[in-house]
């Protein structure tokens, strides 16, 4: 296993990160029910194995995202044995629930409890946008963030990111934090955060937590077919996770790649990528390669959305981006219309609750005609 330096921690954490956000479950309709013995053995394993970063949150295999999930509680028996100790352990603050500064060192204090430890190593606030950050601003989170490092109830304080790059450098610059956690992957270099935020967060030596690599699976188990002869061309050898590891990690920037491993084989086959995946190892033959995946993608891309929700909020609740998202996975991924994320959005956020107002229009800046392509989604979807 390959570790790197975790920013101005100057902890060495292994390069792959174990994300508990899709554990093995025994029944794929109840995401509370994981399987504890399948699902120990794959993290047991991969600790065994030198990874020393494990990731969970308040919510993850839960029943919505107000309550706390089985994740952590499920960790705490993972952990016994002398884990802990072998371990990194982060988790994050359901930041979407807090209401008053006590609310912070009460969801604290009930996650250790959860997790059956006296410390968490890796505090994030989680899923930060600009409302949820302003609000907890307001509420003191700074002041927050001081007291439980300085009682050693966590060790070092991040964020993880889900907004604008304005937003992301506003969080990074006003509190001294250790770390961050951002999307990226070959077909996100731009999204949220994306390269620019990578590098600001690196030149405040941040350490760079990597989620969503493999975007969901979708670069492994969906990716077009002429996509992967292009990848086959360049190198037959390589495996469609390590052509997105390793672009991952061929970035000196980043710390640790979270990966939801949920089988064995991929727990054997990332561990195996991850031994042999240093920073600006990637050939120009193979960054080629990837560009043309990238057109490839782009031309199947219906709707230029880059999810920047200027047109947002949409006065009848119509989920523009997540309409358009669903709408370029179903031609990009050729994703069955039934399996699609937008059977996801509630009805009121659907395409057929557009009013045709055009406000929408006024505020896009890719100029995208709103009110037509979202008939068309409404046409594909509904």
């Amino acid at each position: 296993m390959l570790y790197r330096r975790f920013g101005k921690t100057d902890e060495m954490v292994s390069i792959l990160g174990f994300g508990c956000m899709r554990l093995p479950l025994i029944s794929k309709n109840d995401p509370t029910s994981i399987d504890e013995k399948k699902s120990t053995d794959l993290i047991r394993f991969a600790i065994d194995q030198g990874v020393n970063y494990i990731d969970t949150a308040y919510p993850y295999h839960g029943k919505g995202m107000r309550s706390g999930g089985q994740s952590e509680p499920f960790l705490a028996k993972v952990l016994k044995d002398g884990y802990r100790d072998k371990v990194k352990l982060a988790t994050k603050l359901p930041s979407w629930l807090i209401k008053t500064r006590e609310d912070m060192d009460k969801y604290l204090n009930d996650q250790l409890k959860r997790l059956e430890t006296d410390h968490i190593d890796f505090y994030l606030l989680h899923a930060l946008n600009k409302d949820v950050w302003n609000n907890l601003k307001k509420n003191g989170v700074d002041e927050f963030l001081d007291s439980a490092l300085k009682d050693g109830r966590i060790k070092y304080a991040g964020f993880s990111f889900h907004d604008k790059l304005d937003a992301f450098k506003e969080i990074a610059d006003y509190y001294n934090w250790s770390f961050c956690q951002i999307q990226y992957n070959y077909l996100d270099e731009n999204f949220q955060a994306g390269k620019e935020g990578l590098r600001y967060a690196s030149k405040k030596d941040f350490g760079i937590t990597i989620m969503e690599p493999l975007r969901g699976g979708k670069l492994v188990n969906s990716l077009p077919g002429e996509a992967k002869i292009i990848l086959n061309k360049a190198n037959n050898e390589r495996t469609l996770p390590e052509w997105a590891l390793k672009w991952v990690w061929n970035h000196p920037e980043v710390s640790v790649v979270l990966s939801g491993m949920n089988d064995m084989s991929q727990v054997v086959e990332n561990i195996k990528i991850a031994n042999n995946a240093a920073p600006n190892s990637m050939t120009e033959d193979e960054f080629n390669a990837i560009d043309e995946v990238k057109d490839i993608v782009k031309q199947k891309t219906k709707v230029n959305c880059t999810a920047c929700e200027y047109c947002m909020p949409c006065p009848v609740g119509v989920n523009i981006s997540g309409c358009f998202s669903a709408y370029n996975d179903h031609y990009i991924f050729n994703m069955d219309k039934l399996e699609s994320a937008y059977n996801r959005l509630t009805y009121s956020q659907k395409a057929s609750n557009c009013r045709q107002c055009g406000k929408c229009e006024s505020h896009c800046p890719q100029k995208i005609e709103i009110r037509k392509k979202l008939k068309k989604v409404k046409t594909l979807f509904e």
